[in-house]
């Protein structure tokens, strides 16, 4: 089958800013030096213009997980400019048909069923999309958004300023403005562009599947250090309007730090949480899978799947008193309240059907690592 037309511009872009940071800024530091500041620079910019992708076009705008201030939305429409990966309002018209039709070869923008390299950057080479390329008909929404609109219909204007004239006047003050630019600028571009590539590539391949098997998409904790907390996609493909995509006090989401960070001051507001039920549900409705998978091929699979069975419907029946119990808490958490016989009673209730829960939930992950073992 013929292949669609290349897009030119975005060939060039690629091939011309690949070769100025992997070739010529190397070259530059060998014969000119590199100093701090540049380096600071470069770091700084690194994170401000990925993590306007992450916390601004995909976050924010994309999956509506949050709200912020004007401020914050100018800002972040700004350093995503800067990471030159379309308009806020194409990128998230293009990401909401991903999660729509996430690896369907026909309709997902970069289907990880096409490929690696296509997932990667093979679906921003070619006019793959000619025929939906200026249909923005899944974000009305945002056409209601005035920074959005400002960036989409300004957008050459504000990626040439923003790129060369930030890094051109850091340069200036610095006192060598084709060094700055060369590496705040280009070098982090081509930097910025693979890592958050990497989170429709190598997060669609590479680590676990603990929440859905529906998907390709992998939790994977090493990418998520790289790709400023989007490692955790499967998780995100599961739960996509969660501000959060390492849930975990330990996991690496420096966007969700910034996110619930400039909460504390104001700037950002309405934080949508999953609620923890149905995770730890999602959680065991996978571990229940594969344990059953496992267990299937063993000679005795009939005993051993009606005891699997019989603890599940036990841990979800733990699970199911807890969390509505925990919920009642919730609403009437009223020192008054508490201090009731009433009161009294269902915080006693509540810490018993908690221990109860723990108890049995550390039986069920025994019970599927000795599944997992015998298979």
């Amino acid at each position: 089958m013929k292949k669609p037309p290349l897009i030119l511009t975005n060939v060039l872009v690629f091939i011309i800013s690949g070769a100025i940071a992997f070739i010529g800024a190397p070259l530059w530091v060998a014969h000119r030096g590199i100093d701090w500041v540049e380096i600071s620079a470069a770091i700084f910019l690194f994170y401000f213009t990925g993590m306007s992708i992450t916390a601004g076009y995909h976050r924010l705008w994309s999956h509506k997980t949050y709200d912020a201030n004007i401020v914050v939305r100018v800002i972040l429409a700004i350093g995503g400019a800067m990471a030159l990966q379309n308009s806020i309002l194409h990128w998230s018209s293009d990401h909401r048909v991903h999660h729509r039709h996430v690896d369907d070869n026909d309709n997902d923008p970069y289907s990880a069923k096409k490929g690696l390299w296509f997932a990667h950057i093979g679906w921003m080479l070619r006019e793959y999309q000619s025929n939906r390329y200026d249909d923005y008909g899944n974000c009305k929404d945002l056409q209601k958004d005035k920074v959005v609109m400002w960036q989409h219909n300004y957008y050459l204007p504000i990626v040439l300023v923003a790129n060369f004239g930030i890094t051109g006047l850091l340069g200036w003050l610095n006192g060598d403005v084709m060094g700055m630019i060369l590496i705040a600028g280009v070098l982090r571009l081509v930097l910025v562009h693979h890592v958050t590539f990497f989170i429709n590539s190598l997060a669609h391949f590479w680590g676990d599947q603990p929440y859905t098997d529906k998907n390709t998409a992998r939790d994977n904790g090493l990418l998520a250090f790289f790709t400023f907390g989007e490692g955790y996609h499967n998780y995100h493909h599961i739960f996509e309007y969660d501000y959060r995509n390492g849930i975990r006090w330990y996991q690496f989401d420096p966007t969700k730090w910034l996110i619930r960070g400039l909460s504390f001051v104001g700037l950002t507001t309405n934080l949508r949480k999953v609620p923890e039920e149905r995770i730890e549900k999602a959680l065991a409705a996978m571990q229940l899978q594969r344990a059953s998978e496992k267990v299937s091929m063993l000679p005795n699979a009939d005993e051993m799947m009606n005891t699997i069975q019989q603890e599940y419907d036990l841990l979800m029946q733990r699970m199911s008193d807890y969390y509505s119990t925990k919920k009642r808490i919730m609403r009437v958490k009223q020192k008054s309240f508490q201090r009731t016989l009433e009161g009294l009673e269902l915080t006693y209730k509540y810490k018993e059907l908690k221990h109860s829960f723990a108890v049995q939930k550390e039986k069920w992950l025994q019970l599927q690592t000795l599944s997992l073992q015998m298979a």
